[in-house]
């Protein structure tokens, strides 16, 4: 039952995927220097196909559905056996509602988990960041209780095994999205390529023509 579950949503994110993909278009902003903790090296990409040849944009926002499916199978794990994390998880939950200001909430598949402000430009540095106002949020809300030293060793096995748990369904959405290959590669060629292919060409008329042809040649300034 709880395979076909499983199953069942694997299908539903591809599906969500697929409907999305026709509307990406190719990033025209500076890209960031650090990779995507998220897709980078990803075993889910590599069994669905998505190598490194593929933007990440494309990627995040297949790796993101995934991963909220192996964060629900492992919510539901721990809410039925891992009674102590479930109680921690719970007062942090309560404390993150509190916060007054919560902007990396309820973002689109596509947008969750990336960094919350751009690249700053050498020598323009930001008057604010949205990633600073939501830490300054943050500390306006009291911490959690601390631990006793057994709880924080309960507290540890239970993680323990809530991280073997998600491995593990890591492992199958892995076998599942194997399945699913051939038809996200195909959307991948009939979107994704023909976008790159022209950004290519676009560069390649550039560099060989890097003045404007209906410029007057002394236009282009001093012999």
């Amino acid at each position: 039952m709880q395979e076909r579950s499983l199953e069942t949503r694997v299908s539903q994110a591809v599906d969500a995927w697929l409907r999305w993909l026709p509307r990406w278009e190719p990033s025209t902003h500076r890209g960031r220097v650090a990779p995507c903790r998220r897709c980078f090296g990803s075993p889910v990409l590599s069994a669905a196909g998505l190598g490194t040849d593929v933007p990440h944009g494309v990627q995040h926002g297949l790796s993101t559905r995934i991963k909220t499916i192996v964060d629900q199978s492992v919510a539901d794990y721990t809410a039925r056996n891992l009674p102590m994390l479930q109680s921690e998880l719970d007062q942090q939950a309560a404390r993150n509602r509190a916060r007054t200001y919560r902007p990396a909430e309820d973002l689109d598949p596509e947008f969750e988990g990336l960094p919350l402000d751009p690249e700053p430009t050498p020598g323009a540095p930001f008057l604010f960041t949205i990633a600073g106002l939501a830490e300054e949020a943050d500390a306006d809300v009291p911490a959690l209780p601390p631990l006793s030293d057994e709880a924080k060793a309960a507290l540890r096995q239970e993680v323990g095994l809530a991280d073997d748990y998600a491995n593990m369904v890591g492992r199958e959405v892995c076998t599942i999205l194997l399945h699913h290959r051939l038809r996200i590669q195909a959307a991948v060629t009939q979107y994704v390529e023909p976008q790159i292919e022209a950004m290519l060409a676009d560069l390649t008329r550039s560099l060989d023509a890097p003045f404007d042809p209906h410029e007057p040649e002394d236009a282009a300034g001093p012999d």
